[in-house]
């Protein structure tokens, strides 16, 4: 059985292409084109299932067209509307930093080597040029911190923590931001 904490979001599947089961997919990581890895998991009726790529073919830089294996046809393809993709993180090579995007860290605890626990990543805000991993605390209280890999001192896989180097201010300029 696979678990939410072995696999990370890369998009939702949106709707049917055609008549022959293709599906319109937008990504937020193209990690299915980069790794050896030939299926992808989505979440069916509250479990995650793993669906093996046929085929897929790139529309523009974050839509893929995407045939899986033993969908058809329009109707079983139908089924798969606005479900979300996600990828396993035992196919990503963890020295390899640059091969993954962002939203790989969603879930990753977020840690500050003069504050301490931040909490955790809930998302990833690239609504501007400057794109900053949005962590909540065990409050709820959010904090906008700069994915720039100037401010990340560790990156622990297997615990899922990444450690920053924040400067002094960003934390409380944050706060006040928010409030």
């Amino acid at each position: 059985m696979i678990r939410k904490e072995e696999v990370y979001k890369i998009g939702v599947f949106n709707k049917p292409h055609g008549v022959h089961g293709e599906l319109s997919f937008t990504f937020t990581d193209d990690i299915f084109d980069r790794v050896d890895c030939n299926y992808v998991v989505c979440p069916i009726e509250g479990i995650l299932v793993p669906f093996f790529i046929k085929d897929y073919r790139f529309k523009s830089d974050n839509t893929a067209l995407m045939t899986l294996e033993g969908v058809n046809d329009e109707e079983k393809a139908r089924m798969f509307t606005n479900v979300e993709v996600f990828f396993p993180f035992k196919f990503v090579d963890k020295n390899k930093e640059e091969e993954v995007s962002l939203h790989y860290f969603v879930g990753f605890v977020a840690q500050d080597l003069h504050h301490g626990l931040l909490g955790m990543i809930s998302e990833v805000d690239d609504s501007t040029a400057n794109l900053l991993f949005v962590v909540e605390d065990e409050t709820g209280e959010q904090y906008l911190i700069p994915a720039h890999e100037e401010f990340i001192t560790d990156i622990d896989h297997e615990k899922r923590v990444i450690t920053f180097d924040l400067p002094e201010g960003l934390l409380t300029m944050n706060h006040e931001k928010r409030n």
